[in-house]
């Protein structure tokens, strides 16, 4: 998120951090209050209830994880393997997306309305992938299992424990990432 510019939005920031750390159970409102320092009586001047709260954080990781990244793409520019990588940079391996990413999928494992966000989401996300990939790839069956494999690769790396022989993790994943973004030549 960008500059916290009102109260409000420092109750949906605060609420964010404690979703990474804990899951949706860990946004209590007195917990919140004392971190930021205020009363909880003031938690109402912005919001309704805990469900308002709840609801705002999903708004804003939203916005975050999909309009601002996207935008950012889109500026910064490049071929399509450049914007691919990006964006999955941008998403999947920050310190302030990808745990709050992970919070919500975790999330809506249990809740049917942060699952439906979350479609949305994905579906966003993978909408990106199968248009940067179609610029290098003719094939709608292959393009649709390329963006699905790099989107299961980009949330999969981060829950993987197995190791790699005499590989290291980042060789595995240059490689899978050739794979998946430029067809290999025949002799790999």
């Amino acid at each position: 998120m960008g500059v916290i510019r009102t109260q409000r939005e420092r109750w949906v920031e605060e609420g964010l951090r404690a979703l990474a750390a804990g899951g949706p159970d860990a946004v209590r409102v007195e917990a919140l209050a004392k971190r930021l320092g205020v009363t909880k009586g003031g938690f109402y001047g912005y919001f309704a209830d805990r469900d308002a709260l709840l609801k705002a954080m999903l708004d804003a990781w939203e916005r975050e994880s999909t309009d601002e990244v996207l935008e950012r793409v889109e500026r910064e520019g490049g071929d399509p393997r450049t914007k691919i990588q990006r964006a999955g940079m941008l998403t999947f391996s920050s310190d302030r997306l990808l745990p709050i990413d992970l919070a919500v999928r975790d999330w809506a494992r249990r809740d049917a309305a942060v699952a439906e966000r979350l479609r949305r989401v994905d579906d966003r996300r993978m909408e990106l992938l199968r248009e940067m990939i179609g610029t290098f790839c003719s094939d709608a069956d292959e393009v649709e299992a390329r963006s699905m494999l790099a989107f299961c690769l980009a949330i999969g790396l981060h829950f993987l424990a197995a190791g790699h022989g005499d590989r290291t993790r980042a060789q595995v994943l240059a490689r899978a990432n050739d794979l998946l973004f430029d067809r290999p030549d025949e002799d790999r």
